[in-house]
């Protein structure tokens, strides 16, 4: 019995919070036992990195307890949504691992939302009010003042109908009516002082045209959206904490004199995933792709996912980081080269190793024969045996990185230098006898002779020599062009630097945007090479640049014109520079 007690308490100090609050309401036996959550993204825009974060948990605690998640877009808001973003959304999900039980929108409910306002306006529990939004906001009052009473709170209820009736049927101007619900203005809580549940939006929407002219606001849509599928635990971050108590009350009045006891949905918060160099805010990242500023939502350098999957990135790698950044009660700022370490420890078990020259100069063999070929065999990846091997040709005419021959070295140079012995990965040493040059003194070929005696796998091959240098072969290779991103942004917290230049220079998102952008964040190669064995690659597949990093095929890339994207480096080194 020790024992049994012993592992229930491991278990359960491995839980996350959230995990730990759904095991207690199951062991409460509330909602009958059951487990059903939802994702409810805005369909306004592409999915990021933080909202990965709210998928691994949402899908994540249905699976682990025997549940469903069910997908269900929060789309009452028709100025900004569209079909585009639907589907984009679905396929992150779907790229990321998870699959949703059920496919909703906050548009299945408006008749019933409708239905409830209605409702709640016959019990003197809503009103029309024709304040301006400035008038609204100012009879709030603060968390410290009690708000004043809206002049229109106690008009009739009949009036209130008729008019709620014409904001629907468009007869009513945007912003000149909402319909507040009627709670408290004195109340501490200040989402409680008669938040408004409806405005007018003259638009059409993406799934029920003109049908519409008024819409429910994301709080009185929200929770009952949540009653209404049966969700029992709706997962959300830190900033509804102090939406709760509405979430709640809403519940209470849409159920209509039913005694729910345990049977109701139970919101539980956990912190944002913010990222240091990143700005993630839906509203931002549509500013830097209708300004150009980035090549679309998915370029490499966005904090989207299909931007990272473009990049190279995995989905293995994603759910590892956020699984190690863990869930909290509070937020923080997490270090990008934490993510960063997640995808080259992912990578380094799937990755097929592969030869690319980036920055070439020549490198001629003079003592190997003219026109023999040899085929070399190159492991795809040391790290898994079951990946096999590939072939890469080995030539007298070979294409090295520039960066690796140095004419006058100093004394621990261990790569191309005069005089001195180097490998060439899965082939000879060489030893380097000098190099040509052009007239303006630019080096442009290195010379070198190779031991017979010292192929890769041969007795001959045992000697040591220090350094080891990948290449390709001129006449057996690839033209390419690689992309190497860096970060987007200059600044550390750019969301609170942009807030800050914003205030001082009166300007707006995109001028304070400009002043933090890394005119160093791409640099597009290309003159480069690549073994022929990458022909037949594809956008998606995982692949290391032997020495130099991570790679994965674009997008755009074709037969005629190979382009590559450097996912990440095989070190951080981008920290240790900016530190």
């Amino acid at each position: 019995m020790a024992e049994i007690n012993e592992t229930e308490t491991s278990e359960k100090k491995s839980l996350n919070f959230i995990e730990q609050a759904v095991v207690n309401d199951l062991a409460e036996g509330k909602n009958g036992g059951r487990v059903q959550t939802r994702f409810p993204p805005e369909p306004n825009g592409y999915l990021h990195i933080g909202h990965a974060k709210a998928i691994c948990m949402d899908f994540g605690v249905a699976k682990k307890y025997g549940g469903v998640c069910n997908l269900r877009f929060d789309d009452t808001n028709p100025t900004k949504e569209d079909v585009e973003y639907v589907e984009a959304i679905k396929e992150d999900i779907k790229w990321l691992g998870f699959e949703w039980g059920n496919e909703f929108y906050a548009s299945d409910y408006f008749q019933q939302l409708w239905d409830f306002a209605i409702r709640l306006i016959k019990e003197g529990k809503a009103y029309i009010d024709e304040q301006t939004s400035e008038q609204i906001a100012e009879q709030k009052g603060t968390p410290t003042i009690p708000g004043q009473e809206s002049p229109y709170r106690n008009r009739p209820v009949e009036e209130t109908l008729e008019l709620f009736e014409k904001m629907n049927r468009g007869e009513i101007e945007e912003g000149k009516m909402v319909l507040r619900a009627k709670i408290d203005m004195a109340s501490p809580n200040m989402h409680f002082r008669d938040p408004i549940i409806y405005r007018v939006v003259n638009a059409p929407h993406h799934r029920t045209g003109t049908t519409w002219k008024a819409y429910p606001m994301y709080d009185f849509a929200h929770g009952q959206s949540d009653y209404f599928e049966g969700v029992t635990h709706s997962l959300c971050t830190l900033e509804f904490v102090p939406h709760r108590p509405l979430y709640d009350l809403f519940v209470d009045w849409v159920k209509d004199g039913k005694d729910l006891n345990d049977n109701r949905p139970h919101q539980y918060e956990f912190n944002k995933l913010n990222l240091n160099y990143t700005l993630m805010s839906k509203r931002n990242l549509l500013i830097l792709v209708k300004e150009h500023l980035v090549d679309g939502w998915d370029d490499p350098r966005m904090p989207t996912i299909c931007a990272f999957r473009r990049r190279g990135y995995s989905p293995e790698s994603i759910r590892k980081f956020v699984d190690k950044i863990g869930y909290t009660t509070y937020d923080a700022l997490n270090d990008f080269a934490l993510l960063e370490s997640a995808v080259r420890d992912d990578l380094n078990q799937r990755a097929t190793r592969v030869s690319a020259v980036l920055n070439p100069v020549k490198l001629t063999i003079v003592n190997y024969p003219e026109n023999q070929v040899e085929v070399m065999e190159a492991i795809n990846n040391p790290e898994d045996e079951s990946a096999g091997t590939h072939t890469i040709e080995f030539s007298r005419n070979l294409w090295m990185e520039r960066d690796d021959f140095m004419e006058d070295a100093p004394k621990k140079y261990f790569r191309m230098t005069p005089g001195q012995e180097v490998r060439l990965k899965n082939a000879y040493i060489v030893k380097c006898t000098g190099c040509v040059k052009d007239e303006d003194g630019n080096i442009v070929e290195v010379l070198a002779e190779y031991d017979a005696e010292s192929k890769t796998g041969m007795p001959g091959s045992n000697r040591k020599v220090k350094g080891t240098l990948h290449w390709v072969s001129r006449d057996h290779c690839l033209k390419a062009e690689v992309r190497l991103y860096d970060r987007l942004w200059m600044v550390e917290n750019p969301r609170d630097e942009m807030a800050a230049i914003r205030e001082a220079q009166n300007c707006d998102a995109l001028t304070a945007m400009k002043q933090m952008i890394n005119p160093d964040s791409l640099h597009v190669l290309t003159e480069c090479y690549v073994e022929k064995y990458l022909a037949m690659a594809r956008p998606l597949d995982y692949l290391q640049f032997q020495r130099t990093g991570y790679f994965t095929v674009d997008k755009d890339s074709t037969a005629e014109h190979l382009i590559f994207n450097k996912t990440v480096g095989l070190k951080d080194t981008w920290s240790k520079v900016n530190k």
